[in-house]
């Protein structure tokens, strides 16, 4: 995996030995860019990595000017593996992570993100239930997207907060977008 575009272009990211994640593929990631920057923008944004695996999204956000970054994965490994790659690309002071399921890191107290990305395993037994749980919860600023990797077997288009899905292989990108104030 590389980042795609922003001031760490060309960079590899690699993923932690002995650990079961499944990054989001360089075309998946390049077409949530791109949606990104057509419609809003990333400068100064905060930013959650639910689910972060590699931290693979979370670097190509702070590479397109997001101010900070969470990754929370549950995963010891992989945690040590987004501290080290965070240092190697001179970047430790915009991503914090944290080793927690997302579960407990969402029971805690809710703090506002511009954008939250989820890319949970396809087995993921909460998976329907995280659009309403981000929205209903103060996850999200006003006008702030959620964008979550799912498969096939869910569709979220009917849900009043969806503003976008597309397919990507076997991966469907949707988006959320909580409420501004003047809605």
């Amino acid at each position: 995996m590389r980042i795609i575009t922003g001031t760490l272009k060309g960079r590899r990211i690699t993923v932690p030995k002995n650990t079961e994640i499944r990054p989001t593929s360089d075309r998946t990631k390049e077409s949530i860019f791109n949606i990104i920057d057509a419609r809003s923008n990333l400068n100064r944004a905060t930013v959650l990595d639910l689910f972060a695996g590699s931290g693979n999204l979370g670097f190509e956000a702070i590479s397109r000017g997001a101010a900070h970054v969470l990754s929370v994965e549950a995963s010891f490994k992989a945690v040590e593996h987004i501290e080290k790659t965070a240092e190697l690309f001179g970047v430790k002071q915009q991503i914090q992570a944290l080793c927690s399921t997302v579960e407990r890191f969402l029971s805690g107290p809710s703090t506002p993100y511009d954008f939250i990305f989820a890319d949970p395993p396809y087995d993921y037994e909460h998976l329907p239930d995280l659009p309403d749980l981000i929205l209903g919860e103060s996850w999200l600023k006003p006008g702030g997207w959620f964008l979550l990797e799912h498969d096939k077997r869910y569709s979220f288009a009917e849900h009043p907060n969806c503003v976008f899905s597309k397919p990507y292989g076997r991966t469907i990108v949707t988006i959320f977008m909580a409420a501004s104030p003047e809605d």
